[in-house]
């Protein structure tokens, strides 16, 4: 997610491990080719590996991970929007087959991606306030 632009970049994949985590973070350097991207994520096991390190070294100082405190999420911006998705999309809903479910997903991202402030105001991100 965009912290700036509340834009968010969803992979959807069968499996989170580290591979799939590398290919999201080689999504976003794609997406943003001449910025610096800060990641803050948590210290989640597929988070910590070789090969996303390797992402890490091959984006020559463009892309910064940011290791929040164990076991904090209220510090970390997309856990309020993933309370918000369960909340929206997922909480007491039964979906006939893993393609509705998926559609459903998809629906939510992309109208929160096309909504002025839409991700913003469910996390309170404040990008003026940052250098």
């Amino acid at each position: 997610m965009d912290y700036h632009t509340g834009e968010t970049v969803v992979l959807t994949r069968t499996r989170k491990r580290r591979k799939e985590i590398a290919e999201l973070l080689q999504q976003l350097l794609e997406k943003h080719p001449h910025e610096r991207i800060y990641v803050a994520w948590d210290n989640a096991s597929t988070h910590q590996d070789e090969e996303i390190e390797a992402v890490v070294r091959g984006a020559a100082g463009r892309l910064v991970l940011l290791y929040l405190p164990t076991y904090s999420p209220w510090l970390n911006p997309i856990e309020m929007l993933w309370r918000h998705f369960r909340r929206e999309v997922t909480h007491c809903e039964l979906f006939e087959n893993i393609e509705a479910l998926l559609a459903a997903s998809q629906a939510f991202f992309e109208r929160y991606n096309h909504r002025l402030g839409g991700v913003r105001s469910i996390i309170g991100s404040h990008p003026a306030q940052l250098p």
